[in-house]
Parts: C-alpha cells; sequence; structure tokens
C-alpha cells in the first residue's frame, strides 16, 4: 500500500509529523518526521504534504543495499548503512530524511500512524 496525499484539505497543523516522530523515534520532535508539510506563503491556508512515494531511487543509489523491498515498502538496514547519503541526494520527493541526532537517514515506513491521526483526512493509504 503506498500513502495517499489530498493536501486541498490540510490545515498545516503539523499532527502528522508529530506522530510521525513520536512513533519512529519516541520523540515529540516535528524534525524528525518522515514526511514535510510545506505552507504556500504568503497563500493564507494552502499546504504541500510530500510523503515518499516508494519508488525506490535510494535503494538503486546505496552502494551497500542497505535499502531493501519487503511488501511494497523500501526500508532501510541500519546496521548495513554506511551513511553515505547517497539516497538522501537521489531521493526525487525530498522525504529520505536526515537529523543531526540519528545516526542514518530515514524514511516513510508506511507505520499509518500520520494517517490515523491526521484530523482532516489528508493522508490514506491507496491499495
Amino acid at each position: 500500500m503506498k500513502l495517499k496525499v489530498d493536501a486541498s484539505t490540510c490545515s498545516g497543523c503539523g499532527a502528522c509529523k508529530l506522530v510521525c516522530a513520536l512513533k519512529n523515534f519516541k520523540d515529540i520532535n516535528p524534525c524528525k518526521a518522515a514526511l514535510n508539510v510545506k505552507g504556500f506563503f504568503p497563500s493564507p491556508g494552502k499546504y504541500n504534504v510530500e510523503v515518499c512515494n516508494q519508488c525506490g531511487a535510494c535503494a538503486e543509489a546505496c552502494p551497500v543495499d542497505a535499502i531493501y523491498l519487503e511488501d511494497g515498502v523500501y526500508l532501510i538496514n541500519e546496521d548495513e548503512c554506511i551513511n553515505c547519503m547517497n539516497c538522501v541526494e537521489a531521493c526525487p520527493t525530498g522525504v529520505m530524511m536526515t537529523h543531526k541526532d540519528v545516526d542514518v537517514p530515514f524514511k516513510c515506513t508506511n507505520c499509518g500512524e500520520c494517517v490515523s491521526l491526521c484530523p482532516r483526512g489528508v493522508l490514506s493509504f491507496e491499495k
């Protein structure tokens, strides 16, 4: 399943980013979210939500095959990652993330927490 975005109803609240960071890093820090919410300023109330589309560009760029496909989702084997950042540069949607407190790049794992918490139904799964 892939995450689907309908940003037309996004309020920019950031609940998706908070729950993502909490689920994946046990930290209430939106900078550790594996998705982006960007405002189109100065246009009030218009936001874009960027999520991993599971295209596999990151896996193709990984020189040590630390990124693998499992059940339609690309995942990172942190033990094999050499932190070369090739995957970050290769990501066409800019959602292969890094953070100074995290040892290796990270991305969406399709855990679904953002889908269940979004108060406006911006995020959903498409089959």
